[in-house]
């Protein structure tokens, strides 16, 4: 009979590999890393839905995320949301997101996110979702969305913990477009 220890160490590779499978690849553009690409799975009728990832900027010089189109969505923006005087506020960042020399941005729940809008279906749980981002010295990005479920608050699709605000727990009636 294997020794505990012995055991340990089988369940942590093999919890180790399954994670790894299961995330997405990094994306390298430029001086540029994407990585933990995700979305939520939206609800029937839903026509939101949101982008997360981390981007990594390795080079130099500082780099900006102006724009971003998906196939599934008519329409697609660069968002903040914050919390201001205790109010709940979303706004399109117009002149984009820079992402500095040296510096990671992580696009999550709460805070920088991809709104995804007009969706022409549902996102549902399992889909790959493609999404193009446009920057401003690495060009165009292909990245692929891994689709968690409904109430995911990171890319393994875990739905506790996280830095980032589950939507039932937002006071809407606070929240200013």
């Amino acid at each position: 009979m294997p020794s505990f220890n012995r055991m340990a160490t089988i369940l942590t590779i093999v919890t180790t590999l399954v994670a790894t499978s299961a995330r997405a690849e990094d994306v390298k553009a430029g001086d540029l890393v994407i990585s933990q690409a995700w979305s939520r799975a939206t609800p029937g009728g839903a026509k939101t839905g949101g982008g997360y990832l981390t981007i990594e900027n390795k080079g130099s010089a500082p780099d900006k995320l102006v724009s971003a189109t998906a196939d599934a969505a008519g329409k697609v923006e660069v968002h903040e949301m914050a919390m201001n005087n205790g109010v709940m506020t979303m706004r399109p960042l117009d002149s984009g997101l820079t992402i500095d020399p040296g510096k990671t941005v992580k696009l999550a729940p709460g805070g920088y996110h991809l709104m995804l809008m007009e969706l022409k279906r549902p996102l549902k749980q399992g889909d790959k979702l493609p999404v193009t981002l446009q920057f401003e010295k690495a060009g165009k990005v292909a990245v692929t969305l891994e689709v968690q479920g409904v109430g995911a608050q990171g890319p393994g699709g875990s739905a506790g913990g996280g830095d980032g605000m589950k939507m039932q727990e937002m006071d809407h009636s606070k929240m200013k477009m």
